[in-house]
C-alpha cells in the first residue's frame, strides 16, 4: 500500500474521532500522522513493522494501526466509527471548507444526513441561523456542491436553462457571420422540459454543411467531430453539448428526431411516411395528428390524444391566480409575513398567498408551536384587512409523523384555512411503510394538499418508495390535492404521474414552497413540469380564483 491511501485514511479517522467528539489531543496525533505520512520520501509500507512507530510523527499508537491496516486492508476504530456515522455524513467531509465541527452541528442540530439535503438547506437559508455559519459560509458550500453535481455531467433544469440558452445566443450571433439564413434549433431533453439535462443538443440546417463543419474550429468552443457532422464539446461549467449540422432541407425532420423520445418519434414517422417537411406541424398533419407540443413527446398518451383530437390545453403562468405553500420568517424564511405577501400583490400581481410555515415537530426549522400559530393567525387578519381585497390563507405545513398522524391536535387544525401535510423526517422506510403511512394522513380530514409526495432532492437524494397508485387513489377518495413542489431540486409529484392523477380526478396545486420573495419565481419550473405532465388550468387548484378557492377550501372543512 502507498503512503497517500495510509495517508487518506487516517485523515478519514481524525476527521470521524473529531465529528464524535473523542479527545482532542488523539485527534491531533491521528491527523498530525496522516499529514507526516503523506509527506515522506519513501514508502512506509516497505519498513519492518518494527520500526514503524520510529517514523517521525507516528508513534506506537498510531504505528499500530498503520500496521493494522497493511495487514488487514482497514482499521477495526475508523470501520467502527463509519458504523455509527450515516454515508451521506461521511460524503460531507470531503468538501472543502466545512470541518468535523460544522458538520456536526449541520448533523446534530439540524439533522441533516446528506449532500442533498444540506443543498436544498443552503436554497432555503437555514445554515445561517446554526452556529458557526455565516451568508459567506452558506454560499461557498453551495457553490461546492453545484461545482460537484456538474462534475457528475448532470445538471437541474433551473441550472442548465441559462447555460444553454447563452449558448443558443452564441451560437446564433456566430452563425450569423457565417451565414445569415442557417436556421439553428435547441433540441433533445432541455426542449422536451426535462427535469434532469445530460447534454445540450442543437441543430443547424445550412445549405452548406461542409463550409459550417469547417468554420466550427473557429467557434469559441471547442468543437470536436465524432460522427458525419456531429460535433460535441463540453462549456467551462462541465455541460455536455452535441451540435448537429444538417442540409437545410431535412433541418424540421432531424429537428423532430432530435427532439422526441425515440418510440414517440418512430411512431409517428411511421404514421407520417417518409419525405421532406417544411415545418414539424407539417410531420404531425401527415400523420393525421393534431400538433403535440415538445414537451408532451415521450410516448405515454399523446398520440392517441393527437389522433382523438383530444390533447390537453396545457396551463400558462398566466393562469395561476394565487401561491399556495410559502414560508415566512415565522420558521425558516428569509421575509416577513408582509413582506411575501406584498411580492405577491405588488410584483406579481396575484389574488391571494398561502402562507405555511414549518409545524411544531419541525423545531430544526423553528417550527410553529400552539401559542406562535394564534398569534400569527391574529398577524394574518391584520394584514387581510389591510391588504384587502388580496388574501392571505391561514396554513401550516404540518409534518406527517412516522404513524401517519398529523404534527397538532383537531383543536388546532381547524383553525387553518388548509394543511399542506408533509414527510420531513424518518424517510427511511419500506415502500408498505412509506405508503401506509401517507395514505393514513391522507386519510386525515384536515388534510388539504399532499406536499412534495416522495421526499426525493434530484441529483442528490432519492424519493422514499412509495406505492403511487395506492397514495393517488386514497387522494381521490378523500378529495386531496396532490402538489407539484416547484422547487427545481424536488418537481415532487414527478410528472410521470401526473396523468393517473387527473385521470383519477384529482386536482394538483403548483407551490413553489417559497422560503423568500425571489422563491415564487420558481413557480416557471412548476408551470414547465406540469405542463410536461399535461396540467390544465382547470385541474390546478392554485389557477382558481379567490372565490373559487374559497369556497373549496370551505367545502373541505370536516
Amino acid at each position: 500500500m502507498e503512503n497517500k491511501p495510509i495517508a487518506r485514511t487516517l485523515r478519514l479517522l481524525s476527521q470521524l474521532m473529531e465529528l464524535h467528539n473523542e479527545n482532542p489531543f488523539k485527534v491531533k496525533s491521528v491527523a498530525n500522522a496522516a499529514f507526516k505520512i503523506d509527506k515522506l520520501p519513501f514508502a512506509l509500507a516497505s519498513k519492518p513493522t518494527s520500526e514503524i512507530d520510529k517514523v517521525d510523527g507516528v508513534g506506537k499508537s498510531i504505528a499500530a494501526k498503520v500496521i493494522e491496516l497493511l495487514e488487514t486492508g482497514s482499521i477495526g476504530e475508523l470501520e467502527t466509527l463509519l458504523e455509527q456515522t450515516p454515508p451521506g455524513i461521511v460524503e460531507m467531509l470531503a468538501i472543502k471548507g466545512i470541518g468535523p465541527k460544522k458538520i456536526a452541528t449541520i448533523w446534530n442540530d439540524l439533522k441533516i444526513e446528506s449532500i442533498g439535503e444540506l443543498y436544498y438547506a443552503c436554497n432555503e437559508n437555514r445554515l445561517i441561523e446554526a452556529k458557526g455559519f455565516g451568508l459567506k459560509t452558506q454560499e461557498e458550500i453551495k457553490k461546492i456542491i453545484e461545482f460537484k453535481m456538474a462534475a457528475d455531467g448532470k445538471f437541474l433544469y433551473a441550472k442548465a436553462q441559462p447555460l444553454i440558452l447563452q449558448l443558443q445566443e452564441s451560437l446564433a450571433t456566430w452563425l450569423n457571420k457565417v451565414e445569415d439564413d442557417a436556421l439553428l434549433g435547441i433540441a433533445g431533453e432541455y426542449r422536451r422540459l426535462c427535469e434532469i439535462i445530460e447534454e445540450a443538443v442543437f441543430i443547424i440546417g445550412t445549405e452548406n454543411t461542409d463550409i459550417i463543419a469547417t468554420e466550427l474550429t473557429t467557434y469559441e468552443l471547442a468543437f470536436a467531430e465524432t460522427a458525419t457532422n456531429c460535433f460535441t464539446a463540453q462549456t467551462e461549467s462541465g455541460l455536455n453539448v452535441k451540435l448537429f449540422v444538417v442540409p437545410k432541407s431535412n433541418f424540421y425532420l432531424d429537428y423532430f428526431r432530435l427532439t422526441g423520445s425515440d418510440n414517440h418519434v418512430n411512431k409517428v414517422l411511421e404514421l407520417a411516411g417518409d419525405h421532406l417537411f417544411n415545418s414539424e406541424e407539417e410531420i404531425y398533419q401527415k400523420a393525421g395528428l393534431d400538433f403535440i407540443l415538445p414537451e408532451l413527446r415521450e410516448d405515454l398518451d399523446e398520440i392517441e390524444l393527437a389522433k382523438q383530437h383530444q390533447l390537453p390545453q396545457l396551463i400558462d403562468h398566466a393562469d395561476l391566480k394565487g401561491s399556495l405553500h410559502n414560508h415566512s420568517d415565522w420558521s425558516d424564511g428569509v421575509h416577513t409575513l408582509e413582506d411575501m405577501a406584498l411580492y405577491c400583490k405588488d410584483v406579481l400581481n396575484l389574488e391571494y398567498l398561502g402562507i405555511c410555515d414549518h409545524s411544531k415537530s419541525a423545531f430544526y426549522a423553528n417550527g410553529l408551536n400552539e401559542q406562535r400559530v394564534y398569534a400569527q393567525h391574529q398577524l394574518i387578519n391584520e394584514l387581510n384587512v389591510k391588504l384587502a381585497p388580496f388574501k392571505i390563507f391561514k396554513g401550516i405545513e404540518s409534518d406527517i409523523l412516522y404513524d401517519g398522524s398529523l404534527d397538532y391536535d383537531e383543536a388546532v387544525l381547524k383553525t387553518f384555512d388548509f394543511v399542506v401535510a408533509s414527510v420531513h423526517s424518518q424517510l427511511k422506510m419500506t415502500q408498505e411503510k412509506a405508503t401506509e403511512r401517507l395514505i393514513k394522513a391522507i386519510e386525515n380530514p384536515y388534510t388539504t394538499i399532499l406536499g412534495h409526495p416522495t421526499g426525493r432532492l434530484l441529483l442528490s437524494r432519492k424519493g422514499y418508495d412509495i406505492d403511487f397508485k395506492k397514495v393517488i387513489d386514497a387522494c381521490a377518495a378523500n378529495s386531496v390535492v396532490i402538489e407539484i413542489n416547484a422547487n427545481p431540486l424536488r418537481l415532487d409529484l414527478d410528472w410521470r404521474w401526473h396523468r393517473y392523477a387527473l385521470e383519477k380526478g384529482v386536482l394538483l396545486a403548483i407551490n413553489p414552497d417559497a422560503h423568500r420573495k425571489e422563491g415564487f419565481l420558481d413557480m416557471n419550473y412548476g408551470i414547465l413540469v406540469a405542463r410536461k405532465g399535461g396540467l390544465t388550468a382547470e385541474k390546478c387548484l392554485n389557477a382558481f380564483s379567490l372565490n373559487q378557492i374559497s369556497a373549496f377550501f370551505e367545502s373541505k372543512k370536516p
